[in-house]
């Protein structure tokens, strides 16, 4: 295998690896905003989840005249998920349903951040419900994987 084609592989495998900061998990993507979004999109309607809104910020922006680095989010969920975790602490229902926001950063680098359930936990005093959380996260890390991979 040609030297440089390995290191390539090697530095995106590195650098595909989740980076959470302030209760957001980011995790880069191989493919453009809307290709990623689509992905997940895909994704999630192939495991059963409702997305119930895609919001194309850079559209909303462009309509006042202003310019925005493509953005997307999705605000999806299924009560499968979402009533167990009520039942475990009902004020986590301001941040369900789940949502992710896929943008392009300043270098032309797309993300796929997500909130981190440790933080939903913390925030919301969650007691007694790691099963569910657990769930949640795998869950989250796997919807980000298939809409990330390359």
């Amino acid at each position: 295998m040609n030297k440089s084609l390995a290191l390539a592989g090697a530095l995106f495998a590195c650098s595909h690896l989740a980076a959470a900061a302030d209760g957001v998990i980011s995790v880069p993507s191989a493919h453009s905003v809307k290709d990623t979004a689509d992905r997940l999109d895909a994704a999630l309607q192939k495991k059963g989840m409702k997305v119930f809104l895609r919001v194309d910020h850079a559209a909303g922006a462009a309509s006042v005249g202003k310019t925005l680095r493509p953005t997307e989010l999705l605000v999806f969920g299924n009560p499968k998920v979402g009533a167990p975790l009520m039942l475990c602490a009902q004020s986590i229902g301001i941040d369900l349903p789940q949502k992710a926001l896929i943008s392009q950063d300043a270098d032309g680098r797309v993300w796929f951040s997500y909130n981190d359930p440790d933080y939903l936990q913390q925030r919301h005093h969650i007691d007694g419900c790691d099963p569910v959380l657990a769930k949640l996260r795998g869950a989250l890390e796997n919807f980000a994987k298939a809409a990330t991979s390359p």
